[in-house]
């Protein structure tokens, strides 16, 4: 149905109030994160909460010395880069879903859709399965980043081959791309089943835990590691909004809007493989992300890249902080697979989004 404006209104007052009502969405997205982000410091089963903080800080600065360091240890080296590493994967992957489901028009697209989860999931899987009798030098010059180093490589090679396939005098059909990476994903999850089918009893078992995705290994270290990609899509962002947007009408119609659609689809594939390729790398592999978050975006304001972008990454930030309070608190002192709570969480929330779009739509 179409929505028609008040009688008087202009363009120009139509536009600023469609400016004024989604910077007020922005902003109640972004109070709903700091929130998640304070929730998600304030819990955990050491029993230490948010509270502590001035405490701490006050020891860091040389004015108090009354904590026996666990207190410092639980929120500055454990939980808060745990906190920004869930706001950073949960971010990074639904903005790839936005932009996925931007280029193929389509929003059931995935981040995976093009093989890059896979491709990143496949080399950690083989560095996992095989690293110790193979390369048992390059895992132990790695330590632990040796998994992580290995999914983001994965992540680009599959790119790599994907764009290598598709790019032609023609420019990158949409098309070839989809069933290209379609084909890629199959392959990686058929190699996948052959690692875990020739691994032991020991790395099938660190195998299945980091294909579920967890964030219990994360480090100051993994946080500095992915400042570049965070500055990569900073940059790349707003300069794809544009090219996001004319997609939308069909890839003819951006061509006469004076899109370089070859170089646009690049882009979003590139941007996409540094998202997707560095949230593995970090946490393993998380489903349902890229293709809930965007679509909840999409249903409730529209499909215009301006909002649906930084939108979309509050509100997976959002999940994904949720997501792994969920997991850490749910059986501790244990912890659940952050993987399986994101798809007990978002499945049936997508699901009723559906259904009640589809009754009252």
């Amino acid at each position: 149905m179409l929505k028609v404006a008040p009688a008087g209104e202009t363009a120009a007052d139509a536009t600023m109030r469609r400016r004024v009502r989604t910077s007020r969405q922005l902003l109640v997205l972004a109070l709903i994160l700091a929130l998640a982000a304070l929730l998600s410091l304030s819990v955990g089963p050491s029993g230490t909460t948010l509270l502590a903080l001035p405490r701490v800080l006050a020891e860091l600065v040389g004015y108090s010395a009354k904590t026996d360091g666990h207190e410092a240890l639980v929120l500055l080296d454990i939980r808060l880069p745990r906190t920004l590493l869930a706001i950073y994967v949960g971010a990074s992957l639904a903005i790839a879903g936005a932009m996925m489901q931007g280029l193929f028009r389509n929003p059931l697209a995935d981040p995976g859709l093009i093989g890059v989860s896979s491709g990143a999931a496949l080399a950690a899987v083989a560095l996992i399965a095989f690293g110790e009798t193979h390369a048992p030098a390059l895992k132990e010059a790695l330590g632990v980043h040796a998994v992580p180093i290995a999914a983001f490589v994965g992540g680009l090679a599959a790119t790599a081959v994907l764009i290598g396939m598709t790019s032609g005098k023609r420019g990158v059909s949409t098309a070839t791309l989809l069933l290209a990476g379609v084909a890629i994903a199959a392959l990686t999850q058929a190699l996948m089943g052959v690692a875990a089918y020739l691994s032991d009893d020991r790395a099938l078992r660190d195998l299945t835990l980091w294909t579920l995705g967890s964030l219990a290994g994360a480090s100051w270290t993994k946080v500095i590691g992915a400042l570049p990609f965070m500055a990569l899509l900073l940059i790349l962002l707003p300069r794809l909004v544009r090219d996001l947007n004319g997609l939308l009408l069909g890839e003819a119609e951006a061509f006469h809007l004076g899109i370089d659609v070859r170089r646009a689809k690049l882009l979003i594939m590139l941007a996409t493989a540094a998202a997707v390729g560095a949230a593995v790398a970090v946490a393993g592999i998380v489903g349902f992300v890229g293709i809930v978050t965007p679509h909840i975006v999409r249903l409730a304001a529209g499909p215009d890249h301006r909002f649906l972008l930084p939108a979309s990454a509050m509100l997976g930030a959002t999940l994904g902080l949720a997501a792994d309070i969920v997991a850490r608190m749910a059986v501790a002192p244990a912890e659940l697979p952050l993987g399986i709570v994101t798809a007990l969480i978002g499945a049936p929330f997508f699901l009723h989004l559906v259904l009640r779009r589809g009754v009252h739509g």
